[in-house]
């Protein structure tokens, strides 16, 4: 999103984000202290000064960080841009070999800081339509092969208070759905309030909405999931059907190696739970294979959970050895050669399932959240369902077409639409606008 300013004079920046969600809500943040600032935000070929906001929490993560570091140096080198500026994950982690390593960099900034009272009035980089709503940063969990504690430090939970107000602003702005997120919203309020209240800030929250028409969770530790959480989704209608959960294995060996503090028996008798109480749920999960350790046995093991959940939705990554955690001095390590083997055969056995899940959806009408046009096909636009998350998920591919009485369907952009689905692929859906 570019933000003009009608003062030529006023110093011309980019902002570049990286990785997740979270990423962007800080950018978003840095954009709005930029334009406090009296600068403007152009795109890189306006800019004088270019700020990336880095992700530095896995080894692919790590590298697109860096390249992007590297085109923004030249593009320095080449006078297109005066000052690069390097922000977030990778600079708060790898501050002294950055500054070893590329001398032209002008400054690093690491990790922003959860501001616990702030309801930023901030400017939006998403879709007027759809919006992301950090309530916490970091994580409880310190799992054997993750790098966020250290670089995000001790979990911290926004007060109530705070996102109420912000919440209610996203409201009156008109905002569709909003997008909670957090390393582990499920933890939210563990630390201020010495208990799990993500279920008692939902319910807080839905009677304030009016504009906003879908919640969506994202990212839930599956031992911190409660059953007051799974009643107040399965009772609130403003509340997608949409766990995002990252149960991540389903050996008990390599979840202990994990350090996940839940076992076989309890992810299944969850999944049971959320099955039964939601039954028109999607269940998103990510799978992590070749920790150290997995043998075949483990991994045949989380091969037939996935068989036997049918995930609707599911992400699979291969370990990536990260210094600095319990993992990274594991014995046995798993040859690069064997994850990618087991990722591609986690993955051909979830194209499989999300194809017959996805085929379910012939014949049904859903809501959709239309989010585009489409660039180049006229008459066709793109959006979601309850079930898909921005950016992550499957797309709806609405048809307008007029019916027998040759009256063609109203769809505006940010708006929802009814669409009858035609046909199904293995991730997204076609249908017609009704």
């Amino acid at each position: 999103m570019v933000y003009r300013s009608p003062n030529k004079n006023r110093q011309k920046v980019s902002v570049i984000t990286l990785g997740c969600a979270r990423n962007l809500v800080d950018s978003q943040k840095i954009v709005g202290h930029i334009q406090n600032k009296g600068g403007v935000v152009t795109p890189i070929d306006q800019a004088d000064v270019a700020i990336l906001n880095t992700c530095g929490f896995i080894e692919d993560a790590k590298q697109e960080s860096l390249d992007a570091i590297v085109e923004l140096i030249e593009l320095k080198k080449q006078g297109k841009i005066q000052k690069v500026i390097v922000a977030g994950c990778l600079a708060q982690r790898y501050r002294n070999e950055l500054l070893a390593e590329f001398k032209e960099i002008d400054a690093l900034v690491g990790a922003q800081q959860l501001d616990r009272d702030a309801a930023p009035d901030e400017v939006s980089l998403t879709p007027g339509h759809y919006a992301y709503l950090k309530i916490c940063e970091s994580c409880y969990n310190n799992c054997a092969f993750c790098v966020i504690p250290s670089i995000k430090g001790v979990f911290r939970s926004r007060t109530k208070e705070s996102i109420l107000r912000e919440v209610e602003r996203l409201d009156e702005r008109g905002v569709k759905e909003v997008n909670i997120i957090g390393q582990d919203i499920t933890a939210y309020g563990m630390d201020l309030y010495r208990d799990k209240a993500l279920a008692a800030l939902l319910r807080e929250m839905i009677p304030k909405l009016n504009s906003i028409e879908w919640i969506r969770l994202l990212y839930t530790f599956p031992s911190h999931i409660t059953d007051d959480l799974i009643s107040v989704i399965a009772q609130e209608s403003k509340i997608c059907k949409y766990l995002d959960i990252p149960f991540q294995h389903i050996s008990d060996k390599i979840l202990k190696r994990m350090n996940r503090k839940i076992t076989k028996a309890q992810t299944y008798d969850l999944i049971a739970k959320i099955r039964k109480r939601i039954p028109d749920g999607c269940l998103r999960t990510a799978l992590i294979v070749g920790l150290p350790g997995e043998t075949d046995k483990d991994f045949e093991a989380l091969v037939q959970f996935v068989r036997e959940v049918r995930f609707e939705k599911l992400g699979v990554f291969m370990y990536s050895r990260e210094e600095g955690v319990p993992a990274y001095a594991m014995s046995q390590q798993v040859p690069r050669r064997v994850k990618e083997e087991r990722y591609e055969r986690l993955m051909q056995e979830q194209q499989a399932i999300s194809q017959s899940l996805q085929s379910r959806w012939e014949g049904q009408t859903v809501k959709v959240l239309i989010d585009q046009a489409h660039e180049t096909e006229a008459g066709v636009y793109l959006g979601r369902t309850a079930c898909d998350a921005p950016e992550v998920d499957g797309i709806v591919y609405a048809h307008v077409v007029a019916d027998a009485k040759k009256k063609t369907p109203a769809v505006s952009v940010g708006d929802f639409a009814r669409v009858k689905i035609t046909h199904a692929t293995e991730y997204d859906l076609i249908g017609e606008v009704i």
